[in-house]
């Protein structure tokens, strides 16, 4: 089955409706959604979504329609007391939801709950969710999760969300925009600054997008095969209130693909502590690690380190050899690779099994070498060297 991404871009911002918009806009049925997130046990409501067409563009502008009635399963239901973190993930862990999108949901809620306390300096649970804890938001977080996983992708891809700037307004007060809690849950996310005077993004937007992104582009070589854009509530002043989202497919050809390439000097780091970042880079995903002799400023000695692995592993990397070693800065770049179809056959030996790496091109065998850890292994049970092992797994195959 080929892997799929789901590709957001955005021009004008991002929202819990826009979101929506846009996943419906892939396909997800309205009826669908409505019918099944009745399920939550809150007051009555309905998913709208309509064609609009605005500045040139044809897209999807959806809201959720609240009709009002006070439920005696919402305890916290009135607005302006807000709702505890509890009460939420209740509502969720007692709808009839698949696993998947429960997990989902109460993970933005939580994430949002966190940001809102640190913000507060209180405990999380003390944390009254005002906007965000309103019935359309709970609905449009509810609501993405579950079409998010009713598009069945393999990964969330973003690459960058607008912001605006000015003060906006919200149930504390007059704040800096973007809101405290956004700013807190895009920590690390890339930005664009714009002239807009507006919230762009707004908390559910952000805590949606920050949970769901895995990596910031698709794979190299994926086919885009479906496209839809969703409109916001707002009109701003010199862009589309708009959000783009694409589904990729991947490439058939699994031979080509792209690694990111990481590179560091480091000339003030002990060759025993750099052995050991190499092991953790390993065990966190690297595809490989080298290092390199080099001469630096004034002739110093040092150490060359590169770092290949996928661009999803980027951030893993990042930390690990910025806590490990003593580099201030890190160079990267991507770059594509071509790698041999691989396979493994095991063959018998006189000191035990040895597991031998095919590898092919065009179906073609054009290389093969033995597991040098399975020829270390028998080689110390047996006693032999290595290299008797290794010479006895190749006859094996003849």
């Amino acid at each position: 089955m080929k892997k799929q991404t789901l590709h957001f871009e955005s021009i004008g911002g991002a929202s819990g409706d826009m979101i929506l918009g846009a996943l419906i806009g892939l396909g997800v049925s309205v009826e669908e959604l409505n019918e099944e997130l009745q399920s939550l046990k809150v007051d009555p409501f309905e998913i709208v979504a309509k064609p609009v067409n605005e500045q040139g563009m044809t897209g999807i502008r959806a809201k959720v329609e609240l009709h009002e009635h006070h439920s005696h399963h919402d305890p916290d239901h009135g607005h302006h007391h807000g709702r505890h973190l509890s009460t939420i993930l209740d509502l969720i862990k007692n709808s009839t939801h698949p696993d998947a999108v429960k997990v989902r949901a109460s993970e933005v809620f939580r994430r949002i709950g966190e940001a809102e306390a640190a913000i507060h300096g209180v405990d999380i649970e003390k944390i009254h969710f005002h906007e965000v804890g309103a019935m359309d938001s709970i609905v449009d977080i509810v609501g993405c999760c579950l079409a998010l996983h009713k598009l069945d992708v393999d990964q969330v891809s973003i690459r960058s969300l607008p912001q605006g700037n000015g003060t906006i307004e919200c149930a504390h007060g007059t704040y800096p925009n973007p809101a405290p809690a956004t700013l807190r849950l895009l920590e690390g996310f890339p930005v664009e600054e714009t002239d807009e005077p507006f919230e762009l993004v707004t908390p559910t937007g952000a805590a949606l997008l920050s949970t769901w992104r895995t990596t910031d582009v698709p794979d190299s070589g994926s086919r885009a095969f479906k496209t839809a854009y969703s409109f916001g509530h707002r009109k701003l002043n010199g862009r589309p209130n708009l959000l783009r989202a694409t589904l990729y497919e991947a490439s058939e050809d699994t031979t080509s693909n792209e690694c990111l390439v990481l590179e560091c000097n480091l000339d003030d780091t002990t060759p025993e502590l750099v052995g050991c970042l190499f092991d953790q880079l390993f065990e966190a995903g690297a595809l490989d690690v080298f290092t390199t002799p080099v001469f630096m400023k004034k002739q110093r000695q040092g150490i060359l380190l590169t770092v290949l692995c996928l661009p999803a592993d980027r951030e893993t990397m990042l930390d690990l050899i910025f806590c490990e070693s003593t580099t201030f800065g890190i160079r990267e770049h991507l770059s594509k690779r071509t790698v041999l179809e691989r396979s493994f056959k095991t063959v018998e030996t006189l000191f035990g099994e040895v597991r031998i790496k095919f590898g092919k091109r065009n179906g073609e065998v054009i290389t093969m070498s033995p597991e040098i850890e399975d020829c270390r292994k028998l080689a110390k049970e047996s006693g032999v060297a290595v290299k008797v092992v290794y010479q006895a797994s190749m006859k094996g195959l003849e």
